[in-house]
Protein backbone atom coordinates (compact mmCIF):
# COMPACT_ATOMS: atom_id res chain seq x y z
CA UNK A 1 0.00 0.00 0.00
CA UNK A 2 1.33 3.53 -0.46
CA UNK A 3 0.92 4.51 2.80
CA UNK A 4 1.88 3.41 6.04
CA UNK A 5 -0.09 6.15 8.82
CA UNK A 6 -1.30 4.48 11.19
CA UNK A 7 -2.35 6.62 13.97
CA UNK A 8 -6.35 6.04 13.83
CA UNK A 9 -7.20 9.21 14.58
CA UNK A 10 -5.66 11.15 12.03
CA UNK A 11 -7.60 11.06 8.86
CA UNK A 12 -10.65 8.48 10.03
CA UNK A 13 -11.78 7.58 13.39
CA UNK A 14 -10.93 11.00 15.19
CA UNK A 15 -14.89 12.59 14.66
CA UNK A 16 -18.01 12.24 14.11
CA UNK A 17 -17.33 11.81 9.86
CA UNK A 18 -13.67 11.84 9.83
CA UNK A 19 -12.33 15.36 8.79
CA UNK A 20 -15.57 16.88 9.27
CA UNK A 21 -14.08 20.60 9.93
CA UNK A 22 -13.21 23.58 8.02
CA UNK A 23 -10.20 22.94 5.86
CA UNK A 24 -11.27 19.45 3.89
CA UNK A 25 -14.39 20.61 3.56
CA UNK A 26 -12.91 23.75 1.82
CA UNK A 27 -10.25 24.03 -0.56
CA UNK A 28 -7.74 25.34 2.17
CA UNK A 29 -7.06 21.43 3.52
CA UNK A 30 -6.43 23.08 7.08
CA UNK A 31 -8.81 22.31 9.40
CA UNK A 32 -7.73 25.30 11.66
CA UNK A 33 -7.44 28.81 12.03
CA UNK A 34 -6.97 29.60 8.55
CA UNK A 35 -8.82 32.65 7.33
CA UNK A 36 -9.59 32.79 3.61
CA UNK A 37 -9.97 36.07 2.06
CA UNK A 38 -13.03 37.17 0.75
CA UNK A 39 -13.69 36.22 -3.20
CA UNK A 40 -11.37 32.99 -2.65
CA UNK A 41 -13.90 30.47 -4.00
CA UNK A 42 -14.43 32.85 -7.43
CA UNK A 43 -10.58 32.63 -7.46
CA UNK A 44 -10.25 29.13 -6.76
CA UNK A 45 -12.95 27.98 -9.35
CA UNK A 46 -11.17 30.13 -11.77
CA UNK A 47 -8.11 28.17 -11.49
CA UNK A 48 -6.30 25.59 -13.69
CA UNK A 49 -5.61 22.81 -11.97
CA UNK A 50 -2.49 20.19 -12.73
CA UNK A 51 -3.48 18.17 -16.39
CA UNK A 52 -3.90 14.79 -14.52
CA UNK A 53 -2.18 12.26 -16.72
CA UNK A 54 -1.96 8.31 -15.58
CA UNK A 55 1.67 6.87 -14.95
CA UNK A 56 2.20 3.64 -17.86
CA UNK A 57 3.02 1.33 -15.08
CA UNK A 58 2.33 -2.08 -15.00
CA UNK A 59 -1.39 -2.75 -14.96
CA UNK A 60 -3.39 -3.93 -11.66
CA UNK A 61 -4.68 -7.41 -11.33
CA UNK A 62 -8.09 -5.79 -10.14
CA UNK A 63 -8.77 -1.99 -11.75
CA UNK A 64 -9.39 1.13 -9.59
CA UNK A 65 -11.37 3.94 -10.82
CA UNK A 66 -11.42 6.96 -10.95
CA UNK A 67 -14.43 6.54 -7.99
CA UNK A 68 -12.10 5.71 -5.39
CA UNK A 69 -11.58 2.40 -6.18
CA UNK A 70 -8.31 1.20 -5.44
CA UNK A 71 -6.04 -0.88 -7.87
CA UNK A 72 -4.59 -4.04 -6.56
CA UNK A 73 -2.10 -6.09 -7.22
CA UNK A 74 -1.98 -9.49 -5.67
CA UNK A 75 1.99 -10.40 -6.82
CA UNK A 76 4.31 -7.65 -6.69
CA UNK A 77 4.90 -6.94 -10.48
CA UNK A 78 7.95 -7.87 -12.26
CA UNK A 79 8.28 -5.53 -14.77
CA UNK A 80 8.92 -2.34 -13.39
CA UNK A 81 9.19 1.11 -15.16
CA UNK A 82 12.08 4.09 -14.33
CA UNK A 83 9.62 6.93 -13.50
CA UNK A 84 12.68 9.35 -13.01
CA UNK A 85 14.52 9.90 -15.83
CA UNK A 86 18.37 11.06 -13.71
CA UNK A 87 18.70 11.54 -10.09
CA UNK A 88 16.62 14.99 -9.08
CA UNK A 89 19.07 16.38 -6.48
CA UNK A 90 21.81 18.89 -7.06
CA UNK A 91 24.21 17.76 -4.12
CA UNK A 92 23.03 20.49 -1.91
CA UNK A 93 21.34 19.74 1.48
CA UNK A 94 17.52 19.82 1.41
CA UNK A 95 15.66 20.04 4.97
CA UNK A 96 12.03 19.18 5.56
CA UNK A 97 9.68 19.33 8.33
CA UNK A 98 7.03 15.99 8.42
CA UNK A 99 5.29 13.84 11.17
CA UNK A 100 5.39 10.07 12.33
CA UNK A 101 3.13 8.09 13.47
CA UNK A 102 5.31 5.06 14.22
CA UNK A 103 8.09 4.20 16.17
CA UNK A 104 10.92 6.82 15.21
CA UNK A 105 13.60 6.36 12.04
CA UNK A 106 17.12 5.65 12.88
CA UNK A 107 19.06 8.32 12.72
CA UNK A 108 20.52 9.36 9.29
CA UNK A 109 24.03 8.21 10.48
CA UNK A 110 22.83 4.58 11.61
CA UNK A 111 20.16 4.22 9.04
CA UNK A 112 20.89 2.46 5.35
CA UNK A 113 17.88 3.44 4.09
CA UNK A 114 18.08 6.81 4.83
CA UNK A 115 21.28 6.96 3.03
CA UNK A 116 20.31 5.24 0.20
CA UNK A 117 17.74 7.81 -0.14
CA UNK A 118 20.21 10.35 -0.55
CA UNK A 119 22.41 9.02 -2.79
CA UNK A 120 18.71 8.39 -5.11
CA UNK A 121 17.42 11.81 -4.67
CA UNK A 122 21.36 13.24 -5.08
CA UNK A 123 20.83 15.43 -1.81
CA UNK A 124 21.55 15.32 1.56
CA UNK A 125 18.34 15.00 2.35
CA UNK A 126 17.93 16.16 6.46
CA UNK A 127 14.39 15.42 7.54
CA UNK A 128 12.90 17.18 10.96
CA UNK A 129 10.49 14.25 11.97
CA UNK A 130 7.77 14.81 14.73
CA UNK A 131 6.99 12.25 16.80
CA UNK A 132 3.15 12.46 17.33
CA UNK A 133 2.48 12.83 20.93
CA UNK A 134 -1.03 14.31 20.13
CA UNK A 135 -2.25 17.39 17.97
CA UNK A 136 0.15 19.68 19.18
CA UNK A 137 3.41 18.65 18.81
CA UNK A 138 3.34 19.04 15.12
CA UNK A 139 1.52 22.51 15.93
CA UNK A 140 4.31 23.62 18.27
CA UNK A 141 7.60 22.26 16.45
CA UNK A 142 5.46 24.18 13.36
CA UNK A 143 4.96 26.99 15.24
CA UNK A 144 8.70 27.52 16.63
CA UNK A 145 10.16 26.97 13.01
CA UNK A 146 8.14 29.93 11.54
CA UNK A 147 8.52 32.25 14.64
CA UNK A 148 12.14 31.59 14.92
CA UNK A 149 12.47 31.69 10.92
CA UNK A 150 14.19 28.74 10.40
CA UNK A 151 11.94 27.64 7.35
CA UNK A 152 12.92 23.96 5.96
CA UNK A 153 12.98 24.10 2.02
CA UNK A 154 9.70 21.91 2.44
CA UNK A 155 7.19 22.33 4.88
CA UNK A 156 4.07 19.62 5.25
CA UNK A 157 0.89 21.50 5.99
CA UNK A 158 -1.21 18.93 8.16
CA UNK A 159 -5.57 18.84 7.34
CA UNK A 160 -6.20 18.73 11.41
CA UNK A 161 -3.78 20.59 13.50
CA UNK A 162 -4.77 23.77 14.20
CA UNK A 163 -2.17 25.79 11.82
CA UNK A 164 -3.68 29.67 12.31
CA UNK A 165 -3.80 31.97 9.43
CA UNK A 166 -2.02 29.89 7.14
CA UNK A 167 -3.32 32.01 3.92
CA UNK A 168 -1.34 34.85 5.26
CA UNK A 169 1.67 32.43 6.70
CA UNK A 170 2.38 31.19 2.58
CA UNK A 171 1.82 34.57 1.08
CA UNK A 172 4.65 35.53 3.12
CA UNK A 173 6.58 32.68 3.34
CA UNK A 174 6.24 30.47 1.13
CA UNK A 175 6.15 29.83 -2.83
CA UNK A 176 3.00 30.05 -5.04
CA UNK A 177 3.69 27.05 -7.01
CA UNK A 178 0.92 27.98 -9.67
CA UNK A 179 3.22 28.73 -12.19
CA UNK A 180 4.97 25.01 -11.89
CA UNK A 181 2.49 22.85 -11.48
CA UNK A 182 -1.31 24.48 -12.94
CA UNK A 183 -2.37 23.13 -16.42
CA UNK A 184 0.18 21.16 -18.68
CA UNK A 185 2.99 22.68 -16.65
CA UNK A 186 2.79 20.08 -14.06
CA UNK A 187 3.73 16.85 -17.02
CA UNK A 188 7.33 18.26 -16.47
CA UNK A 189 6.99 16.24 -13.14
CA UNK A 190 5.13 12.76 -14.60
CA UNK A 191 4.91 11.78 -11.20
CA UNK A 192 3.04 14.79 -9.84
CA UNK A 193 0.79 14.46 -12.99
CA UNK A 194 -0.45 11.01 -12.07
CA UNK A 195 -1.75 12.17 -8.73
CA UNK A 196 -5.51 12.77 -8.47
CA UNK A 197 -7.11 15.84 -9.15
CA UNK A 198 -9.51 15.42 -5.91
CA UNK A 199 -6.55 15.64 -4.11
CA UNK A 200 -5.08 18.89 -5.71
CA UNK A 201 -8.15 20.70 -4.83
CA UNK A 202 -7.34 20.70 -1.22
CA UNK A 203 -3.76 22.21 -2.22
CA UNK A 204 -5.86 25.17 -3.59
CA UNK A 205 -6.28 28.73 -1.56
CA UNK A 206 -7.47 31.50 -3.03
CA UNK A 207 -7.08 30.49 -6.17
CA UNK A 208 -3.15 29.75 -6.12
CA UNK A 209 -1.51 25.87 -5.65
CA UNK A 210 0.32 26.23 -2.53
CA UNK A 211 1.51 23.25 -2.07
CA UNK A 212 2.13 19.43 -3.47
CA UNK A 213 -1.14 17.74 -2.83
CA UNK A 214 0.08 14.67 -0.81
CA UNK A 215 -2.29 11.41 -2.11
CA UNK A 216 -4.37 9.37 0.13
CA UNK A 217 -7.34 7.06 -0.63
CA UNK A 218 -10.94 8.49 -1.16
CA UNK A 219 -12.69 6.24 1.23
CA UNK A 220 -13.59 7.00 4.63
CA UNK A 221 -13.88 5.23 7.63
CA UNK A 222 -14.84 1.83 7.74
CA UNK A 223 -16.34 -0.37 10.47
CA UNK A 224 -13.65 -3.77 10.72
CA UNK A 225 -14.58 -6.79 12.37
CA UNK A 226 -12.92 -10.19 13.23
CA UNK A 227 -14.70 -12.28 11.38
CA UNK A 228 -14.00 -15.47 14.04
CA UNK A 229 -15.60 -13.43 16.75
CA UNK A 230 -18.89 -13.18 14.71
CA UNK A 231 -19.11 -16.94 13.54
CA UNK A 232 -21.47 -18.00 16.69
CA UNK A 233 -23.98 -15.55 15.21
CA UNK A 234 -23.60 -16.67 11.65
CA UNK A 235 -21.47 -13.95 10.48
CA UNK A 236 -21.13 -9.78 10.97
CA UNK A 237 -24.44 -9.35 8.91
CA UNK A 238 -27.01 -7.76 10.05
CA UNK A 239 -30.89 -7.11 9.15
CA UNK A 240 -30.89 -3.67 11.10
CA UNK A 241 -29.81 -2.18 14.38
CA UNK A 242 -32.09 -3.90 16.40
CA UNK A 243 -30.69 -6.82 14.79
CA UNK A 244 -26.90 -6.14 15.14
CA UNK A 245 -27.68 -5.03 19.37
CA UNK A 246 -29.16 -8.54 19.59
CA UNK A 247 -26.11 -10.33 17.94
CA UNK A 248 -23.54 -7.92 20.19
CA UNK A 249 -25.47 -9.48 23.92
CA UNK A 250 -25.30 -12.65 22.42
CA UNK A 251 -21.33 -12.10 21.64
CA UNK A 252 -20.34 -10.78 24.89
CA UNK A 253 -18.79 -12.18 27.88
CA UNK A 254 -17.89 -10.21 30.30
CA UNK A 255 -16.78 -12.87 32.66
CA UNK A 256 -14.59 -13.90 30.00
CA UNK A 257 -13.22 -9.98 29.48
CA UNK A 258 -14.92 -10.66 25.76
CA UNK A 259 -16.59 -7.33 24.52
CA UNK A 260 -18.19 -5.99 21.27
CA UNK A 261 -16.66 -3.08 20.50
CA UNK A 262 -13.96 -0.80 21.33
CA UNK A 263 -14.28 2.45 23.52
CA UNK A 264 -14.57 5.35 20.65
CA UNK A 265 -18.11 5.64 21.33
CA UNK A 266 -17.94 9.11 18.87
CA UNK A 267 -16.88 7.36 16.20
CA UNK A 268 -19.31 4.27 16.69
CA UNK A 269 -22.16 6.62 16.70
CA UNK A 270 -21.03 7.67 13.46
CA UNK A 271 -21.30 4.58 11.58
CA UNK A 272 -24.89 4.36 13.17
CA UNK A 273 -25.91 7.20 11.72
CA UNK A 274 -24.65 6.01 8.35
CA UNK A 275 -26.76 2.75 8.46
CA UNK A 276 -29.66 5.38 9.06
CA UNK A 277 -28.78 7.01 6.28
CA UNK A 278 -27.50 10.21 7.88
CA UNK A 279 -25.34 12.58 5.43
CA UNK A 280 -22.00 13.17 4.98
CA UNK A 281 -21.34 16.25 7.22
CA UNK A 282 -23.69 18.28 4.74
CA UNK A 283 -27.23 17.70 3.49
CA UNK A 284 -27.99 20.31 0.35
CA UNK A 285 -31.55 20.01 -0.07
CA UNK A 286 -32.88 22.58 -3.14
CA UNK A 287 -29.85 25.13 -2.31
CA UNK A 288 -29.94 24.55 1.98
CA UNK A 289 -28.03 22.75 4.35
CA UNK A 290 -28.54 20.87 7.24
CA UNK A 291 -26.21 19.69 9.08
CA UNK A 292 -25.40 16.40 10.40
CA UNK A 293 -26.06 16.94 14.00
CA UNK A 294 -29.19 18.88 12.74
CA UNK A 295 -30.48 15.49 11.11
CA UNK A 296 -32.77 12.84 13.02
CA UNK A 297 -30.55 10.21 11.59
CA UNK A 298 -27.67 11.15 13.96
CA UNK A 299 -30.16 11.46 16.90
CA UNK A 300 -31.12 8.27 16.68
CA UNK A 301 -27.43 6.83 16.26
CA UNK A 302 -26.52 8.93 19.57
CA UNK A 303 -29.58 7.41 21.12
CA UNK A 304 -28.53 4.12 19.59
CA UNK A 305 -25.25 4.57 21.24
CA UNK A 306 -26.57 4.87 24.63
CA UNK A 307 -28.19 1.61 24.52
CA UNK A 308 -25.46 -0.09 22.82
CA UNK A 309 -23.23 1.14 26.05
CA UNK A 310 -25.95 0.11 28.62
CA UNK A 311 -25.95 -3.25 26.45
CA UNK A 312 -22.20 -3.56 28.02
CA UNK A 313 -21.33 -3.99 24.75
CA UNK A 314 -17.99 -1.49 25.00
CA UNK A 315 -14.83 -2.11 26.17
CA UNK A 316 -14.94 -0.92 29.66
CA UNK A 317 -11.81 0.93 29.95
CA UNK A 318 -12.41 3.96 27.92
CA UNK A 319 -8.04 4.48 27.70
CA UNK A 320 -7.60 0.84 26.05
CA UNK A 321 -4.48 1.15 24.17
CA UNK A 322 -3.95 -2.43 22.70
CA UNK A 323 -7.29 -2.43 20.49
CA UNK A 324 -5.22 -4.56 17.39
CA UNK A 325 -4.31 -7.02 20.30
CA UNK A 326 -7.95 -7.29 21.73
CA UNK A 327 -9.15 -7.56 18.46
CA UNK A 328 -6.56 -9.80 16.93
CA UNK A 329 -6.77 -12.82 20.50
CA UNK A 330 -10.66 -12.85 19.50
CA UNK A 331 -11.48 -10.75 22.90
CA UNK A 332 -13.19 -7.44 20.85
CA UNK A 333 -15.42 -7.83 17.80
CA UNK A 334 -15.49 -4.54 16.07
CA UNK A 335 -13.49 -1.43 15.70
CA UNK A 336 -13.58 2.14 13.43
CA UNK A 337 -10.69 2.64 11.20
CA UNK A 338 -9.96 4.66 8.31
CA UNK A 339 -9.40 2.29 5.09
CA UNK A 340 -5.90 3.32 4.71
CA UNK A 341 -5.58 2.55 8.19
CA UNK A 342 -7.07 -1.15 7.40
CA UNK A 343 -4.92 -2.07 4.65
CA UNK A 344 -1.88 -1.25 7.21
CA UNK A 345 -3.59 -3.38 10.15
CA UNK A 346 -4.32 -6.09 7.45
CA UNK A 347 -0.52 -5.82 6.71
CA UNK A 348 0.37 -6.29 10.04
CA UNK A 349 -1.96 -8.79 11.66
CA UNK A 350 -3.08 -12.30 10.63
CA UNK A 351 -6.64 -12.35 12.17
CA UNK A 352 -9.26 -13.10 9.56
CA UNK A 353 -10.32 -9.29 8.81
CA UNK A 354 -14.13 -8.39 7.68
CA UNK A 355 -16.03 -5.45 7.06
CA UNK A 356 -19.68 -4.20 7.80
CA UNK A 357 -20.66 -2.37 4.86
CA UNK A 358 -23.75 -0.09 5.77
CA UNK A 359 -27.15 -1.82 6.14
CA UNK A 360 -30.67 -0.55 6.74
CA UNK A 361 -30.58 0.20 10.39
CA UNK A 362 -34.91 0.68 10.09
CA UNK A 363 -37.13 -0.35 8.03
CA UNK A 364 -37.35 2.45 5.22
CA UNK A 365 -33.90 3.70 5.75
CA UNK A 366 -31.80 4.27 3.01
CA UNK A 367 -27.95 3.46 4.13
CA UNK A 368 -25.01 5.44 2.99
CA UNK A 369 -21.16 5.37 3.11
CA UNK A 370 -19.28 8.42 3.47
CA UNK A 371 -15.97 9.22 1.37
CA UNK A 372 -12.95 10.80 2.38
CA UNK A 373 -11.41 13.63 0.59
CA UNK A 374 -8.16 12.10 -1.40
CA UNK A 375 -5.23 13.77 -0.04
CA UNK A 376 -3.50 14.12 3.70
CA UNK A 377 -2.50 18.13 3.06
CA UNK A 378 0.46 19.28 1.27
CA UNK A 379 3.93 19.87 1.27
CA UNK A 380 4.90 23.46 0.41
CA UNK A 381 8.50 25.24 -0.10
CA UNK A 382 10.07 28.13 1.34
CA UNK A 383 10.51 31.47 -0.23
CA UNK A 384 14.21 31.20 0.30
CA UNK A 385 14.59 29.04 -2.82
CA UNK A 386 14.73 30.56 -5.78
CA UNK A 387 13.21 29.47 -9.11
CA UNK A 388 15.81 27.39 -9.98
CA UNK A 389 16.02 26.10 -6.41
CA UNK A 390 12.16 25.18 -6.81
CA UNK A 391 12.09 23.05 -10.15
CA UNK A 392 14.85 20.87 -7.98
CA UNK A 393 12.52 20.52 -4.92
CA UNK A 394 9.67 19.69 -7.28
CA UNK A 395 11.88 17.11 -8.89
CA UNK A 396 12.73 15.77 -5.47
CA UNK A 397 9.11 15.55 -4.37
CA UNK A 398 8.32 14.29 -7.74
CA UNK A 399 10.65 11.09 -7.06
CA UNK A 400 8.87 10.47 -3.77
CA UNK A 401 5.39 10.52 -5.31
CA UNK A 402 6.34 7.52 -7.34
CA UNK A 403 3.88 5.39 -8.10
CA UNK A 404 3.41 1.86 -7.31
CA UNK A 405 5.07 -0.55 -10.15
CA UNK A 406 8.20 1.87 -10.69
CA UNK A 407 11.80 1.37 -9.14
CA UNK A 408 11.34 4.13 -7.27
CA UNK A 409 8.02 3.41 -5.75
CA UNK A 410 9.57 -0.47 -4.63
CA UNK A 411 12.92 1.24 -3.00
CA UNK A 412 10.50 3.85 -1.27
CA UNK A 413 8.30 1.57 0.24
CA UNK A 414 11.14 -1.10 1.12
CA UNK A 415 14.28 -0.45 0.85
CA UNK A 416 17.31 -1.68 -0.93
CA UNK A 417 16.93 -5.61 -1.73
CA UNK A 418 19.13 -8.20 0.29
CA UNK A 419 19.19 -5.27 2.56
CA UNK A 420 15.66 -4.26 3.51
CA UNK A 421 13.70 -6.97 1.63
CA UNK A 422 13.82 -10.30 -0.14
CA UNK A 423 11.79 -11.71 -2.54
CA UNK A 424 9.92 -15.26 -1.99
CA UNK A 425 9.68 -17.66 -4.67
CA UNK A 426 6.41 -15.91 -6.19
CA UNK A 427 7.98 -12.75 -6.39
CA UNK A 428 6.53 -11.20 -3.22
CA UNK A 429 7.98 -8.89 -1.23
CA UNK A 430 9.05 -9.65 2.35
CA UNK A 431 10.48 -7.05 4.57
CA UNK A 432 13.65 -8.06 6.67
CA UNK A 433 14.15 -7.15 10.48
CA UNK A 434 16.46 -4.32 9.41
CA UNK A 435 13.83 -3.27 7.07
CA UNK A 436 11.00 -2.90 9.48
CA UNK A 437 13.24 -0.77 11.43
CA UNK A 438 14.47 1.75 8.94
CA UNK A 439 12.65 1.09 5.55
CA UNK A 440 9.17 1.34 6.93
CA UNK A 441 10.00 3.49 10.00
CA UNK A 442 11.71 6.34 7.96
CA UNK A 443 8.92 5.95 5.18
CA UNK A 444 6.48 6.98 6.60
CA UNK A 445 7.78 10.57 7.22
CA UNK A 446 8.48 11.03 3.90
CA UNK A 447 5.06 9.78 2.58
CA UNK A 448 3.62 12.94 4.27
CA UNK A 449 6.01 15.03 1.96
CA UNK A 450 5.11 13.15 -0.87
CA UNK A 451 3.13 9.99 -1.68
CA UNK A 452 1.89 7.94 -4.59
CA UNK A 453 -1.99 7.38 -5.51
CA UNK A 454 -3.31 4.69 -3.00
CA UNK A 455 -3.01 0.97 -3.97
CA UNK A 456 -3.94 -2.46 -2.37
CA UNK A 457 -0.36 -5.00 -2.14
CA UNK A 458 -0.15 -6.92 0.78
CA UNK A 459 2.58 -9.25 0.73
CA UNK A 460 1.81 -12.91 0.81
CA UNK A 461 -2.44 -11.89 1.21
CA UNK A 462 -3.55 -11.89 -2.27
CA UNK A 463 -7.03 -13.24 -0.77
CA UNK A 464 -7.25 -10.48 1.51
CA UNK A 465 -6.61 -8.41 -1.03
CA UNK A 466 -8.98 -9.56 -3.14
CA UNK A 467 -11.31 -8.94 -0.10
CA UNK A 468 -10.40 -5.45 0.15
CA UNK A 469 -11.16 -4.83 -3.27
CA UNK A 470 -14.59 -6.33 -2.25
CA UNK A 471 -15.22 -4.27 0.01
CA UNK A 472 -14.24 -0.92 -1.92
CA UNK A 473 -16.64 -1.64 -4.58
CA UNK A 474 -19.58 -2.84 -2.40
CA UNK A 475 -19.35 0.35 -0.10
CA UNK A 476 -19.18 3.05 -3.49
CA UNK A 477 -22.08 1.58 -4.37
CA UNK A 478 -23.18 3.89 -1.06
CA UNK A 479 -20.67 6.50 -1.21
CA UNK A 480 -22.25 9.54 -0.78
CA UNK A 481 -19.54 12.65 -0.85
CA UNK A 482 -19.87 15.49 1.70
CA UNK A 483 -21.44 18.12 -1.08
CA UNK A 484 -19.39 21.12 0.66
CA UNK A 485 -16.14 19.88 -0.60
CA UNK A 486 -14.34 22.36 -2.84
CA UNK A 487 -16.45 25.48 -1.65
CA UNK A 488 -14.97 28.11 1.09
CA UNK A 489 -16.51 29.19 4.66
CA UNK A 490 -14.33 31.77 6.63
CA UNK A 491 -16.37 30.65 9.54
CA UNK A 492 -15.73 27.25 8.88
CA UNK A 493 -11.98 27.33 8.75
CA UNK A 494 -12.10 29.88 11.55
CA UNK A 495 -14.55 28.24 14.37
CA UNK A 496 -14.87 24.64 12.35
CA UNK A 497 -12.37 22.97 14.51
CA UNK A 498 -13.67 24.25 18.45
CA UNK A 499 -17.17 23.47 17.27
CA UNK A 500 -16.80 20.06 16.19
CA UNK A 501 -14.55 19.61 19.35
CA UNK A 502 -17.61 20.89 21.72
CA UNK A 503 -20.17 18.56 19.47
CA UNK A 504 -17.65 15.37 19.96
CA UNK A 505 -17.23 15.95 23.69
CA UNK A 506 -20.55 16.42 24.27
CA UNK A 507 -21.44 13.04 22.38
CA UNK A 508 -18.96 11.22 24.57
CA UNK A 509 -20.40 12.62 27.46
CA UNK A 510 -23.88 11.28 26.74
CA UNK A 511 -22.73 8.02 25.66
CA UNK A 512 -20.56 7.52 28.50
CA UNK A 513 -23.76 8.85 30.85
CA UNK A 514 -22.26 11.34 31.69
CA UNK A 515 -25.29 13.38 30.29
CA UNK A 516 -28.57 12.97 29.55
CA UNK A 517 -29.85 12.53 25.47
CA UNK A 518 -31.24 16.17 25.41
CA UNK A 519 -27.71 17.79 26.66
CA UNK A 520 -27.56 17.13 22.28
CA UNK A 521 -30.15 19.44 21.80
CA UNK A 522 -28.59 22.34 23.53
CA UNK A 523 -25.00 21.76 22.38
CA UNK A 524 -26.75 21.92 18.91
CA UNK A 525 -27.80 25.41 19.77
CA UNK A 526 -24.49 26.78 20.84
CA UNK A 527 -23.28 25.37 17.69
CA UNK A 528 -25.14 26.89 15.37
CA UNK A 529 -25.40 30.36 17.49
CA UNK A 530 -21.38 29.84 17.36
CA UNK A 531 -20.60 29.51 14.42
CA UNK A 532 -22.69 26.94 12.66
CA UNK A 533 -25.43 29.23 11.00
CA UNK A 534 -22.61 31.42 9.74
CA UNK A 535 -21.05 28.59 8.50
CA UNK A 536 -24.69 27.16 6.68
CA UNK A 537 -24.90 30.45 5.12
CA UNK A 538 -21.25 31.08 3.58
CA UNK A 539 -21.14 27.47 1.80
CA UNK A 540 -24.74 28.28 0.78
CA UNK A 541 -23.42 31.36 -1.18
CA UNK A 542 -20.19 29.54 -2.61
CA UNK A 543 -22.93 26.56 -3.72
CA UNK A 544 -24.76 29.24 -5.28
CA UNK A 545 -21.78 30.95 -7.01
CA UNK A 546 -22.10 34.21 -4.73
Amino acid sequence: MSTNLSRRGFMGAAGIAGLTVAGLSSLTACGSGATVSKGGAKASAKLKLPTYVAAQTAPADLAGNAAGLDATYLRYPKKLTKSVGKVPGDGSRITALTETFTTPAPPQAKNAYWQELNKRLGAQFDMTIVVDQGVDAYLTKFNAMIAGGDIPDLVWFPPNQGLQRVPELLDAKFHDLTPYLSGDAVKEHPNLANLPTTAWKTAVINGKIRGVAVAYGSMGQVYVVNQDFWKPVGGAEFTSAEDFLAKGKELLDAKRNKYVLEPAYVNHVGQFAQWLGAPNTWRLEDGKLTHLYETEEYQEALAFGVRVRKAGLFWPDPNLSTTMEKVAQGSLGAYVQSFQGLLNDSKAYDFPFGVIVPFAGKPGATPSYNMGYGSVGYTAISKKADEKRVKMLLGVLDYLAAPFGTEERLFLDNGIEGTHYTRTSNGDIKLTAKGNAEAVTTAQPLNLLANSPEYIYLPGKSNSSRLIHGWQNELLKLGRANPTTGHFSDASTNKGTSLTTAMNDTVLDIVAGRKPVSAFQDQVKKWRSGGGDEIRAEFEASLAGK
